[in-house]
């Protein structure tokens, strides 16, 4: 019997520590959801869309969408910034050598997407949007990148890896100073009280506990009424973690936030009604400003920006790697699903909208699937495997010739 039990949970454990099991576990949720909002319709959307009432004047989020989004991705944020924080102080990125390439090569595939979603959109009214496209799927892309097994360089996915967390810190930078409301700056000063106190555990290395928990859940709550993006607290409270105690944490909170919290995530945010006239709405600057943006400008943002700081002698390329396969890794770095979809839900107000680019949003993950797929399985091989080309012997001329 406990041999039976051992193999029916064996697969289970196999899957959750799998780092290609999340994108694979997010495909499918999005998936269901598409599948649910276009057959239950409102339905399902009301599931996440319900108003919830309180009384008492409690300023809490107003649904389940609201909530996760708040509060459960300020957890998700948690975790990405003990990931950004450990490897800023002992990791990819704790030297200027080892973090110059990464960052630049995230510099340009941030930039160049935003300009080509500003230039299609500069009139259009939309031009809040220019966040969407400037994102990076941690967990999506490196599961690609590991899908792809041998045929993408270790070297490489340790490059995607730091490039990708630079992003997301990026990303955090942009919701924080573009998505938020307006500001009040009392609460946000009670918040400065508050996490100076948690950093001041850190300082006294008072072990993180259930001080630390209450000081978070405090901080949370008056940045959610601040008008600054909730979700933002998350990374605040991983920088004033011990440095030490990260990989504990995030041992102890990566499988609630890679398989409970982000396919929350997705069921809630993919739920999109996918419209009658979906050519016509594919056709909107929003749907071309993204979808361009990700899977053109990624890559081209992050190629040309890692040439030209090479070309300088500023940074030097990955171990075992060739100027060429960074294209390949700007369009893995295109995948931006689970960051752009979020900035999606700030940027615009109109459900409409937020559709739209949504939509963009998985067919630039789709698209941006196929061609690194094909980039690394047909374009890379035939550049790596060389013909062997043989040179004509060398005819020595004798003297006599040379001189008649």
């Amino acid at each position: 019997m406990k041999r039976l039990i051992k193999k029916a949970i064996n697969p289970l454990i196999f899957f959750i520590s799998d780092s290609r099991s999340t994108g694979i576990l997010l495909l499918f949720c999005t998936a269901i959801s598409l599948v649910l909002s276009n057959t239950i319709g409102e339905g399902y959307r009301a599931i996440w869309d319900s108003p919830i009432h309180y009384g008492l004047g409690i300023a809490l989020p107003h649904s389940a969408l609201k909530w996760i989004n708040d509060f459960l991705m300020a957890i998700f944020f948690l975790f990405a910034g003990m990931e950004i924080k450990r490897e800023l102080v002992d990791g990819e990125l704790s030297g200027f050598k080892k973090a110059i390439l990464p960052f630049g090569a995230a510099l340009g595939g941030m930039i160049v997407p935003a300009l080509i979603f500003i230039s299609f959109n500069g009139h259009s009214g939309f031009v809040h949007g220019w966040g969407i496209p400037t994102a990076t799927d941690i967990a999506f892309s490196l599961g690609i990148a590991s899908l792809l097994g041998k045929r993408v360089p270790a070297s490489l996915k340790i490059f995607l890896m730091a490039l990708a967390i630079i992003d997301d810190l990026g990303a955090i930078v942009v919701i924080a100073l573009f998505y938020g409301s307006s500001i009040n700056w009392l609460v946000l000063l009670l918040g400065a009280f508050v996490y100076g106190l948690l950093w001041l555990c850190n300082i006294r290395k008072i072990k993180p506990g259930i001080i630390q928990i209450v000081l978070s859940l405090i901080l949370w709550y008056i940045i959610f009424n601040s008008g600054i993006e909730a979700s933002i607290s998350g990374v605040l409270v991983a920088f004033a973690m011990p440095v030490n105690s990260l990989p504990n944490l995030e041992n102890a909170i990566h499988k609630v936030v890679n398989f409970m919290i982000l396919p929350l995530f997705v069921l809630a945010n993919t739920a999109i009604l996918i419209p009658a006239d979906i050519v016509g709405a594919l056709h909107s600057p929003i749907s071309i400003g993204i979808i361009m943006g990700l899977v053109i400008g990624k890559p081209v943002g992050i190629f040309l920006f890692s040439k030209i700081m090479i070309r300088l002698k500023i940074a030097k390329l990955p171990l075992n790697t060739n100027l060429k396969q960074l294209i390949g890794v700007g369009s893995l770095a295109g995948i931006g699903f689970t960051m752009s979809i979020f900035t999606a839900t700030l940027a615009f107000s109109a459900e409409e909208y937020r559709d739209i680019a949504k939509i963009s949003v998985l067919l630039s993950l789709v698209l941006s699937i196929v061609l690194s797929t094909i980039y690394f399985m047909i374009i890379e091989q035939k550049v790596s495997i060389k013909p062997l080309v043989r040179k004509p012997p060398i005819r020595r001329i004798s003297p006599e010739i040379a001189i008649g």
